[in-house]
């Protein structure tokens, strides 16, 4: 589904990636963490062909679908007009929705229970509202890969939760690829089937969830203690930075 070969990508004249290469099947979730500005934003930009790549090949099998970390627009269109345009490409140049598309973009709406905001003003909206309205937008494109860029970062708990299980149900009822970028590693554990963990330019760890999200492996993506917690009673754990503390491993 996503073969990155060598990828190099500059910005200006800093190279903000060197030599990255990873595969991912159609079905996975890739989960990307990392510091900010370690170039989380820049790999997902490349992915979707908004920077080419100074060297290497990214190869991508399917439509793509992209929901940014931010979005306003100048306009007042309604919640409802701005997930419409995740129809642009069914429409042609010229073209109108009809409604069929009507149809496709209520039933986004309604599958991440937002339908009652359609005739919002898309400005009026809560950061996480928007957020959630960009999602019905890229789900209408019809994608067969997701591409989303921290889509968690504003919202509450509860919606968190209804992102993250939209995400498990959109790889197991569909086998869609996704990809997200996150500071929490709880997300990847709790839907990602791989994670990529950006150090640098240069250094990075990708490979499966099981194996690679590790406590060692964050404290060193992070230069910060970081431990493994694990929940007393269910098959659940997460991560948390262990503050003044050196040990690895605790129980709640």
């Amino acid at each position: 589904m996503i073969d990155v070969e060598n990828l190099a990508v500059d910005r200006g004249s800093n190279r903000i990636l060197e030599d990255y290469a990873f595969h991912l099947e159609a079905g996975s979730v890739l989960s990307v963490l990392g510091a900010n500005g370690v170039g989380k934003t820049t790999l997902l930009a490349s992915l979707i062909g908004l920077l080419k790549p100074a060297c290497g090949r990214i190869s991508i099998a399917g439509r793509t679908g992209f929901v940014p970390q931010l979005f306003e627009v100048p306009f007042s269109y309604s919640a409802l007009d701005i997930a419409l345009m995740g129809r642009a490409r069914h429409l042609g140049l010229f073209g109108a929705p009809k409604r069929r598309d009507y149809e496709i973009v209520r039933q986004n709406l309604a599958l991440l229970g937002i339908e009652a905001l359609e005739k919002r003003p898309f400005n009026a909206l809560s950061g996480g509202q928007r957020q959630l309205v960009m999602i019905a937008q890229a789900l209408s494109s019809e994608c067969t890969l997701l591409i989303l860029d921290e889509p968690c970062a504003a919202l509450d708990y509860k919606n968190q939760d209804r992102v993250l299980d939209l995400i498990a149900r959109l790889r197991a009822d569909h086998r869609m690829t996704i990809v997200f970028t996150t500071h929490m590693p709880l997300h990847a554990v709790e839907v990602a089937s791989h994670v990529l963990l950006m150090k640098s330019a240069t250094d990075y760890l990708f490979g499966p969830v099981e194996r690679t999200l590790t406590a060692e492996n964050l404290s060193d993506l992070y230069d910060l203690p970081i431990g493994k917690a694990e929940f007393a009673g269910l098959d659940k754990h997460t991560f948390a930075p262990l503050f003044g503390s050196s040990g690895s491993t605790f129980h709640v």
